[in-house]
């Protein structure tokens, strides 16, 4: 099996695995998380009912503010900024709270307006709140209930309701809570790179070539990552994070919501941009161990790092719904004709270079096919409450240099390592 062969493979499980986790119809869904506390209820409810001393230990929210004239509502400051920077502001509606004859204190709870999304987001949540008491102390449960496309927001809902919890346990031991949670942690993260490292070897072949390209691979997904968190600073994100996903790569997250189409359309972009860099440096260095400066059995790891990070690049830049290259595309043309037409353009360009290094119709037209799946995938959308700056001519100017200076590179190291590589080999 070849490497063009193991990627198709690949990208068929990635196929799969991005439905589950993003695009599943999963319905209406109720996670709950319960704790037992050395507390008695009543201490325990002061803390955690949203207008009691919730923003004393909560990790995510600043302040709690009751609205003059409102008895059942509340606004929350969160610590996370919107889009100018300034804290995120929620209103909470309280619609039931009391408690039961077993001395159990409740309260229902959903979100009615929000400084950072459109309401549609909230439409189906809801959120209970339970204190009761147990033997030496009282149970703490919160539930959150909403509606679902996909495991991976019902996991990170999941994974927040028990670093809420975390955190009202370390409150009650005493200790300060932590900046991030264990998920987010750079060897949390480096473990992942590395288990996602040993699950790509068996695609590739269990031997040392197989593992030198799993290696690589990672390596490029994490400069990947890197050039887009390298856009989210210059753009003024403060808390910028990278999560890596076994064998689906990495996501770079920003620290606040996007102000602008050219925001979108750059940070989106610099993935591929700032990987271009790396293309003539990596050709530099093989043509340095062709001139016999150094060994010349480092030619063959150069040639496939260049592939490999030449042709993660430039498949990213395709069209597609979920990849930079269409976020790129919808940025910079608003309408539906000059889309098509973007789109026609960058997927023939790459077209282009699969065929100008060997590859059949029959592996062109299957890539594709898998490429306009994985673009049908609908997941939930998170519409912002304001629409985003539009792009003036100078941004729009720049960015589709952008997108053709990084189309071009990334081609050209692609065909630079194959025509070094495969020459006279069967493809």
């Amino acid at each position: 099996m070849t490497i063009f062969h193991s990627a198709f493979v690949l990208l068929g499980v990635n196929l799969g695995l991005i439905w589950l986790l993003m695009a599943a119809p999963l319905g209406t869904r109720t996670i709950s998380v319960r704790r037992r506390l050395d507390r008695r209820p009543e201490e325990l409810w002061d803390m955690t009912r949203p207008a009691g001393g919730l923003a004393d230990w909560h990790p995510a929210v600043a302040s709690v503010r009751p609205i003059e004239g409102k008895p059942d509502r509340l606004e929350l400051c969160y610590r996370d900024p919107d889009r100018s920077g300034r804290p995120i502001i929620r209103v909470l509606a309280i619609d039931r709270t009391g408690v039961t004859a077993d001395g159990e204190f409740s309260c229902e709870l959903r979100i009615v307006a929000d400084s950072a999304l459109d309401m549609d987001f909230w439409s189906g949540y809801r959120e209970v709140r339970r204190i009761g008491p147990a033997r030496e102390g009282s149970t703490v449960a919160i539930e959150q209930t909403d509606s679902y496309r996909g495991l991976g927001f019902l996991l990170y809902r999941y994974l927040m309701l028990h670093r809420e919890m975390a955190a009202l346990e370390r409150h009650l031991g005493g200790t300060k809570p932590a900046g991030r949670g264990r998920l987010e942690h750079p060897l949390s993260q480096a473990a992942l790179a590395a288990l996602s490292t040993l699950m790509l070897w068996p695609f590739f072949g269990f031997n040392s070539n197989g593992l030198m390209i799993s290696v690589f691979l990672t390596l490029v997904i994490v400069f990947h990552e890197l050039g887009h968190m390298v856009a989210f600073r210059t753009f003024g994100h403060l808390n910028t994070r990278m999560i890596f996903v076994p064998l689906l790569g990495g996501i770079a997250i920003g620290g606040r919501p996007y102000a602008s189409r050219f925001e979108v359309a750059t940070c989106a972009l610099m993935g591929a941009g700032v990987s271009a860099f790396a293309v003539p440096i990596l050709i530099g260095a093989h043509e340095a161990v062709s001139d016999g400066l150094l060994a010349s059995r480092m030619a063959a790891p150069v040639l496939v790092l260049l592939l490999i990070l030449s042709a993660f690049n430039l498949l990213n830049l395709l069209p597609m719904h979920r990849f930079d290259g269409g976020q790129v595309l919808r940025q910079l043309f608003a309408g539906r004709p000059m889309q098509t037409l973007g789109t026609f353009t960058v997927t023939s360009a790459i077209v282009w270079t699969g065929w100008r290094i060997g590859l059949s119709s029959q592996a062109l037209i299957a890539g594709l096919s898998v490429f306009a799946l994985l673009s049908l995938i609908r997941t939930r959308k998170v519409k912002p409450r304001l629409e985003l700056e539009a792009m003036n001519q100078q941004q729009r100017l720049m960015t589709g240099f952008g997108l053709c200076a990084a189309l071009s590179i990334h081609a050209g190291g692609i065909i630079y390592a194959c025509d070094r590589l495969f020459t006279g080999a069967p493809i």
